[in-house]
């Protein structure tokens, strides 16, 4: 855990302390385990959103993806009668050609991401609405299917499934960030793109398999978001998701321009997040205030980035200096 992790976790026990005796209500287990429900889903697009940071790059698709697929995977299991295990695969074969898609426009075709991701939120939404003429998806009346709302809005010795499926995946991709080659070949590129690529790196496969690996989780997330919503509207359903995944990973740590951040610190700013979002309901202030909040969040965080790369970047001058002067002192 890094400094600024352990700094973000202490930022979340004081504003929990202090919601806390604003409105004790904050502690109550039913509101915990309703929070830990909203951190497992966001937190898993988040996840993905965090690897795309890591090599530079921006996914602003998350939301209409989330729609997307919120209208296919319903309609698929309550309309059209396929085994949900099935649907699943499907969703996530879905998810591996987006990422294709994605990371080939950006690598082969020298695409901006920020321009294919647009782009690709565009089209999403656009599917989603016409694929449904604009109507709202959900599972018919007395409809159930116990093994998937299990698996997906139940809990385990009271704690949200969808919590517990963030923090294996969280584990999991712990591991390949920052134990495995292919994490080391994430920074690397994230750093600095071409000096990897001179270095031997096949930046293009590394650039595609992150944006891959994000379409993985967000869909994932997106079937979560459909089970727990119960009823999509193609037109409002995942809105601004993909920021929520941005502040996130910002919050956690990861810089905007690559090459920085951590697991746990992702898994931290998608907890303050949904923090400061309980915050906001448990105050009482209007809901139409969150994305106030939300980009105040990313603004800060932002700007707390910048100011410590800045001391880090002093601190690393004024130690090579002082390297240098005692080489100096040795040679004389």
């Amino acid at each position: 855990m890094t400094r600024k992790d352990l700094g973000l976790l202490v930022l979340i026990i004081v504003v929990g302390a202090v919601v806390t005796l604003i409105n004790p209500r904050f502690i109550l287990p039913i509101n915990i385990a309703n929070t830990a429900n909203l951190v497992g889903m966001f937190g898993l697009s988040a996840l993905g959103q965090a690897i795309i940071i890591l090599t530079g790059g921006i996914e602003l698709s998350v939301g209409s993806v989330i729609a997307l697929v919120g209208v296919l995977f319903v309609d698929l299991v309550a309309n059209q009668n396929v085994p949900w295990p099935i649907a699943v695969v499907m969703m996530l074969v879905l998810a591996v050609a987006i990422g294709l898609l994605h990371g080939l426009l950006i690598t082969r075709f020298k695409l901006q991401p920020f321009i294919v991701t647009l782009c690709g939120l565009l089209i999403y939404r656009g599917i989603a609405r016409f694929y449904t003429n604009d109507a709202t998806a959900g599972f018919g009346f007395g409809q159930t299917f116990p093994n998937l709302e299990f698996l997906t809005a139940g809990r385990s010795y009271g704690i949200p499934n969808s919590f517990i499926a963030l923090i294996i995946v969280a584990v999991i991709m712990w591991f390949v960030v920052h134990k495995s080659v292919f994490g080391r070949y994430l920074y690397a590129v994230g750093k600095n793109e071409e000096a990897a690529r001179y270095s031997g790196i096949k930046t293009g496969y590394v650039i595609v398999g992150a944006y891959v690996i994000c379409q993985v989780l967000t869909i994932v997330s997106a079937i979560y978001f459909a089970m727990y919503t119960r009823s999509i509207s193609p037109a409002s359903h995942g809105n601004f998701y993909e920021l929520y995944a941005i502040a996130a990973a910002v919050l956690g740590g990861f810089s905007l321009k690559g090459g920085e951040g951590s697991i746990i610190g992702v898994l931290l700013g998608v907890v303050l997040l949904q923090e400061l979002q309980n915050l906001v309901n448990l105050l009482g202030i209007p809901s139409s205030l969150n994305f106030a909040v939300m980009g105040g969040v990313i603004i800060i965080g932002v700007l707390v980035d910048q100011q410590w790369s800045r001391i880090r970047e002093r601190s690393r001058t004024v130690e090579e200096a002082r390297a240098s002067r005692e080489k100096l002192t040795i040679a004389e």
